[in-house]
This record gives C-alpha cells, sequence and structure tokens, in this order.
C-alpha cells in the first residue's frame, strides 16, 4: 500500500525551518529562567546540610566554573550556528561517535532535569494543599508539552512573566535579610573544605540551563552576537543572585534547619512574617520551578530537532509544525521522557544523575576549545583570551573542574 506521509514529513522538514524571533533580551530571559529554578529553591537545603555556613562558598566555586564554562560555550556558539551544539562541537574537535555518545547523555540529562524540577514543583504544592508531588509533577510535564508545541513566541511571553517573578522571590529573601548578615561566621565549615565541595558538586545543579542557551541559536537574530552575550550575561546575573540568597539563608536560619527543611527559602521567609511570607516564597517557588521545566523541555525539543537534521536520530524529530514552527515530535519525546524518570522519585538522586551527565560534558566541550583552536584557523567573533604557550587557560581550567566535580558526584552515587 502507498504511504504518502513520510513524502510529506521530508517535503515539511525542507521547507518549514524555525523562526527568528529572539533578540538578545529574549534569549538572556530564556537563559536566567532556565538557570534561576529548582536548584536555589529546593536544593540549597540539602546543600546547607553539607557545607554548612560556608554555604555561599560552595555557590562561588560552581559560578566559577560555570562562567569558565559558559565562555567556552560562547566562544563555540559563535563558530556553530546551529541547534545540534554540543554535537557539532564534539564531531569536529574529536569524532562523530563521541558526539553522537555526548548528545545522547545530554537528552537524557535534560529530561532528568525536567523530571528533578517538575518533583521539586511537586514538593512546593504538596506542602500548599496536600496533593500527591508525583501527580503535580506529571500534570507540570503535560503542562510545558503543550507549551512547547503552542510556539516559541508564547514560550517566549511565558518565560518572561515567570522569570521575573522567580527573581522577584529571591530579591524579596535578600532585602529581609539584610539586618541578620554579619551574625554568623560565613567561614565556618563544619565538615571541612570537602564539604563545601560537595556542596559546589551539588548545587551546580543550580547553574544547569546556560549550556541550553545555544539549542536556541536558530530561532535568534545575529546568533553569532546575541548568544555569547546572552550566556555570559545570564551567568554573571544568576550567579550574584545565588550568593546574596546563600549569605541570606544562613545569617537568618541555622544551617542545620535549612538542611532538613523541604521549603528552605519559604521557612527563611516566614521567619520575619509567619505562615503569610510562607505562603508567598512558597507559590514564588511554584512560578520558578515551573519556568525551568517549560525552558528546559523547549531546549531539549531543539537538540533532539538539531540531531534530526544531522541524520543521527529519526527524521521525525526533525518535523516542523507549518504554522506553529515548533518540533512538534521532538517536544512530546522530551514530555514522554521526562515522565518516565518521575519514577526514582528523590530529588536529590535526580539531581547527581543530571550532574553526572553534565560534568562528563562540560569538561568535552571545554577540551573541545583547545582542539578547535588547532584545527579551525578562522577568527571567531567571540574567542576567550588568556593563552599560555598556545593552550587556553580558562578551557583547560573549565575541564579540569569538570573532571574534579564528576569524581565528588561519583563517590555520592556510589
Amino acid at each position: 500500500m502507498y504511504h504518502p506521509r513520510p513524502v510529506l514529513m521530508k517535503h515539511v522538514t525542507k521547507h518549514f525551518r524555525l523562526k527568528r524571533t529572539l533578540g538578545f533580551w529574549g534569549v538572556s530571559i530564556d537563559g536566567i529562567g532556565v538557570i534561576v529554578g529548582a536548584g536555589i529553591y529546593a536544593l540549597i537545603g540539602v546543600a546547607a546540610g553539607v557545607a554548612g555556613p560556608a554555604l555561599w562558598m560552595s555557590f562561588v566555586f560552581a559560578g566559577i566554573l560555570a562562567l569558565v564554562t559558559g565562555l567556552s560555550y560562547a566562544e563555540l556558539s559563535s563558530i556553530f550556528k546551529t541547534d545540534a551544539g554540543e554535537y557539532d562541537y564534539l564531531t569536529k574537535a574529536f569524532n562523530k561517535y563521541l558526539g553522537i555518545a555526548v548528545s545522547a547523555l545530554l537528552v537524557l540529562a535534560g529530561v532528568v532535569i525536567c523530571a528533578t524540577v517538575s518533583l521539586a514543583f511537586g514538593g512546593y504544592f504538596q506542602t500548599l494543599i496536600g496533593v500527591d508531588a508525583r501527580w503535580i509533577a506529571l500534570g507540570l510535564l503535560v503542562l510545558g508539552t503543550i507549551i512547547g508545541i503552542r510556539g516559541m513566541t508564547e514560550s517566549t511571553a511565558i518565560a518572561a512573566g515567570l522569570t521575573i517573578v522567580s527573581i522577584l522571590g529571591l530579591l524579596f529573601i535578600i532585602i529581609l535579610s539584610i539586618p541578620h548578615l554579619g551574625k554568623v561566621s560565613l567561614f565556618e565549615m563544619p565538615f571541612g573544605f570537602s564539604g563545601v565541595l560537595q556542596g559546589s558538586a551539588l548545587v551546580f545543579f543550580a547553574y544547569i540551563g546556560f549550556e541550553a542557551i545555544i539549542k536556541l541559536t536558530e530561532e535568534t537574530k545575529q546568533p553569532e552576537k546575541t548568544i555569547p552575550r546572552a550566556i555570559m550575561f545570564s551567568i554573571v546575573v544568576s550567579t550574584i543572585l545565588y550568593i546574596l540568597v546563600a549569605l541570606s539563608a544562613v545569617s537568618v536560619l541555622n544551617w542545620q534547619e535549612i538542611s532538613t527543611s523541604k521549603s528552605p527559602l519559604a521557612d527563611v521567609a516566614g521567619t520575619f512574617f509567619g505562615s503569610s511570607a510562607f505562603l508567598v516564597v512558597a507559590i514564588i517557588a511554584l512560578v520558578s520551578t515551573a519556568n525551568t521545566v517549560i525552558i528546559e523541555m523547549i531546549a531539549i525539543s531543539r537538540t533532539l530537532y538539531g540531531l534530526a537534521q544531522r541524520k543521527v536520530v529519526p527524521q521525525l524529530f526533525g518535523y516542523v509544525h507549518p504554522t506553529r514552527r515548533t518540533p512538534v515530535y521532538a517536544v512530546i519525546a522530551t514530555g514522554l521522557g521526562s515522565i518516565v524518570f518521575l519514577k526514582v522519585g528523590s530529588l536529590e538522586s535526580l539531581a547527581h544523575i543530571a550532574n553526572f551527565f553534565m560534568f562528563g560534558t562540560f569538561a568535552l566541550v571545554n577540551f573541545s576549545v583547545i582542539a578547535l583552536r588547532w584545527r579551525i584557523k578562522k577568527a571567531r567573533p567571540f574567542c576567550v583570551n588568556c593563552n599560555v604557550l598556545g593552550v587556553p587557560v580558562l578551557p583547560m581550567l573549565g575541564g579540569l573542574m569538570s573532571i574534579g566535580m564528576l569524581f565528588i558526584v561519583m563517590k555520592e552515587l556510589v
């Protein structure tokens, strides 16, 4: 029997492309929105349990790694202007098979991240109305899938509003805590410096998302300039917010109290205005985690789309809706994959799994910059300077730091 659908799919994929609608602020809002999410609103408590009052140092070290790795992504994104991202980087720097392997891990990491953040969303929701967290998480993933199918313009508009609310929530905590700053020894390390490093390996989950910005390349105006600037801007803004929030949290509540809380930042706010402040911050946490899920799902679907364009995954994932201009089946696959990982059930375990995938990827991406400096001699619109004997120092530092964090996470998973 004759089946016309494959011909239609090929025609649509060829003629309907993603639409360039995003400028610097649109991309930056998406970047900040996906970074400022469940990590700071949920995992800050777990990290306080190992870092103690020196929690802010954990965010500093994690921020340094994010910054140097972000510089590498910024340089690579100025050379490669497509959504396949890490696949292109590693294929050109090393070989195709490594590119395929890392891309597969990134997709897995992405759906784990979505599952992790949706569970954090469900946890906050459960403290408010008592509904089982997994059912709430499932509902959020379904909603995120629908929004991702609707289109980039709608998604960005929703992300912009949610991102503003998320940032206001963190600023609310910081402002309330100003009178308490300095009341605790911020260099106290109950478990030594190794505890601070363990905290860094965990809270790095809060920084995951800046790499997702490159997945918006084909929907961004002048991506060779806009993407690198948006990456750096997003990381700097998020790092400043995180450090200030960490300082505020340990100054208001004892670190042991924070470590045992299921809603740490809401508890911090509750010490000032009681249940009303707790409710406000809990709602903001819901907004923030929902925002992260929506943006991360969009980013992962764009990875599948980019890989389909290179015939690495089935062409079905490269199908672009003729009116919505979104990779419909890639979005649906992302949503279904995230739902599967909800069965793990542990926020901390899921965060470690996601970090494991990401640290390995970041190590290879940083080393890719070094390899491509030798292989591709053309000038870059954005270039990471500071070389010693022809070797870029910052990408090397980022690669070595990523490997170090990888070993820390492995110890936690074993």
